[in-house]
């Protein structure tokens, strides 16, 4: 498979059979056909099924009324089986970045819902003699998704209630015992938006992505267990890697492949620089500054 395929591979989706999801008149996701059924026909249900779109009561008036409506819904529909268990963490339903919360969803929900989603993700790399080094991730084999896979040094998604900047520091030390001190000198990079039609439902991701430089000494801890091993790998065995294997979890392929853009181990003489810049955009050669004050509270 080649660079740009791994790339185009994250924004597969067909929106056939999906119905969207309306809050106040405007849509916020898509959601399966028959889950829109199940959503609309359990017991006491806050969603009404018409004309094709999936809406919200339109009673329920604030974010705090909505997410009490919906989580009680969703419940029904776990303890009946329809549903897999939840992930313990809010999300924030938005329209976008910084935008005003709608309500809030149990994390696990969000792709069921085809809602936005955001996370933060960090290329952790060392300068070295012959070129950049990338901290390389092995995730737990227990994980739900995609265990055992290759990742970055630093992965999460946003929890309603933080910022970008809060997030980033909260899982640098969290899952690979990065200080606060260092995890601050992150520098903000093109963010990497794409959906992907899931069996959970369609996600509808924003990484905000980051490049962090680390000492040549350190070494990253594993911490929350999500994590089983990391590893210091040149970057240019890391474009390697990305060309001969699928090792990698996929959502954080073209985050390193910016890395790599930006560091010229993707260099002007490589065949698929052209085309995944433009896939990209030409913004991923450079520092982009993020809404780092915005909370999804």
């Amino acid at each position: 498979m080649s660079l740009l395929e791994r790339v185009l591979a994250c924004r597969r989706h067909d929106l056939a059979g999906m119905l969207p999801f309306e809050l106040g008149g405007e849509r916020y996701g898509w959601v399966r056909a028959a889950l829109a059924q199940d959503l609309a026909d359990v017991a006491r249900s806050p969603f009404r099924l018409e004309g094709g779109t999936l809406r919200l009561d339109p009673a329920l008036a604030t974010s705090a009324a909505r997410t009490q409506a919906v989580d009680g819904c969703l419940a029904r529909l776990r303890e009946a089986g329809r549903l897999p268990a939840w992930r313990g963490e809010r999300y924030a339903v938005v329209r976008a970045w910084g935008a005003a919360e709608a309500m809030q969803v149990e994390r696990a929900a969000a792709p069921w819902l085809g809602v936005r989603a955001f996370g933060v993700h960090v290329n952790g790399w060392v300068r070295g003699a012959r070129g950049p080094l990338l901290w390389v991730a092995r995730r737990s084999r227990h994980k739900p998704s995609h265990p055992g896979k290759l990742d970055h040094l630093v992965a999460g998604g946003q929890p309603a209630g933080l910022s970008l900047r809060q997030n980033l520091v909260k899982e640098a030390m969290e899952e690979a015992s990065v200080p606060a001190s260092l995890a601050e000198q992150a520098v903000g990079v093109a963010p990497f938006r794409y959906r992907l039609l899931t069996p959970d439902g369609l996600r509808d991701d924003t990484l905000f992505t980051y490049d962090l430089e680390l000492p040549e000494g350190f070494q990253p801890q594993v911490r929350d267990g999500e994590v089983e091993s990391f590893r210091l790998v040149p970057a240019d065995e890391v474009l390697a890697m990305l060309r001969s294997s699928d090792e990698f979890k996929p959502n954080v392929v073209p985050c390193i492949l910016g890395f790599l853009l930006r560091q010229g181990v993707v260099g002007e003489r490589d065949p698929e620089r052209s085309v995944l810049l433009r896939e990209l955009g030409e913004q991923v050669l450079r520092p982009h500054v993020p809404e780092e004050d915005a909370v999804l509270a």
